[in-house]
């Protein structure tokens, strides 16, 4: 292989391996988050009525899936409630996730919760990706994906990682930028309540730790 060839495969492999390594809550299709989509969105989720819309407008952000689970469960079955996170789901935390907030996953059995908690902690989603890929195919990870998600370090993070979090726009993208290096989370409630309502602040604060 000649030199430039050589160039080309490597320059080809390190933006690959930039590319896998963006993105820290996973990319989504058609899966509503319920902490930021419209009341519209949300009713044309079945079997989500006009009271449980409503009542996840007004109860939101919700900071774990399980606060968002003993809401919905309270008016729907489990069956119903399997229905509802094939189309909206609250994304988990890779590293703090309970057994309970795996299995609420459509299609994720005991066995795969094993193996979301073997690999822990998750620095990247590039790590769930290959750990979780020995089991499943590329259709099914990609679909897992979806419901999860890695804390990005603020100080460090990207701007693709940070533009990652939803609801996240370029505006609040230089706020989360500006204050470098944080000290604490608490610092960070603090400038970004500069910019945003608590409860906004609360969203964001999920998605994110200090190193």
């Amino acid at each position: 292989m000649n030199r430039r060839k050589v160039f080309i495969v490597l320059a080809v492999g390190t933006a690959l391996s930039v590319q896998i390594l963006h993105s820290q809550v996973g990319r989504r299709s058609s899966l509503l988050d319920p902490n930021i989509a419209s009341e519209k969105e949300l009713a044309a989720v079945p079997p989500l009525n006009e009271t449980l819309v409503k009542g996840i407008v007004e109860r939101r952000p919700f900071l774990t899936t399980a606060d968002l689970h003993t809401f919905l469960k309270s008016s729907l079955d489990s069956s119903q409630l399997t229905n509802v996170y094939k189309s909206m789901f609250l994304s988990i935390n890779l590293n703090t996730a309970s057994r309970e907030e795996i299995l609420m996953i459509p299609g994720v059995g005991r066995r795969m919760v094993r193996e979301f908690l073997e690999y822990r902690p998750y620095k990247a989603l590039a790590q769930f990706r290959k750990e979780i890929g020995k089991y499943v195919d590329e259709k099914e990870l990609a679909r897992l994906e979806q419901y999860v998600f890695v804390p990005i370090n603020l100080n460090n993070a990207g701007d693709e990682d940070i533009l990652s979090i939803p609801g996240m726009g370029p505006r609040m993208l230089r706020e989360f930028k500006e204050y470098r290096p944080y000290k604490n989370i608490e610092q960070f409630r603090k400038e970004m309540g500069k910019y945003v309502s608590p409860k906004e602040v609360s969203h964001y604060e999920r998605y994110v730790t200090v190193e």
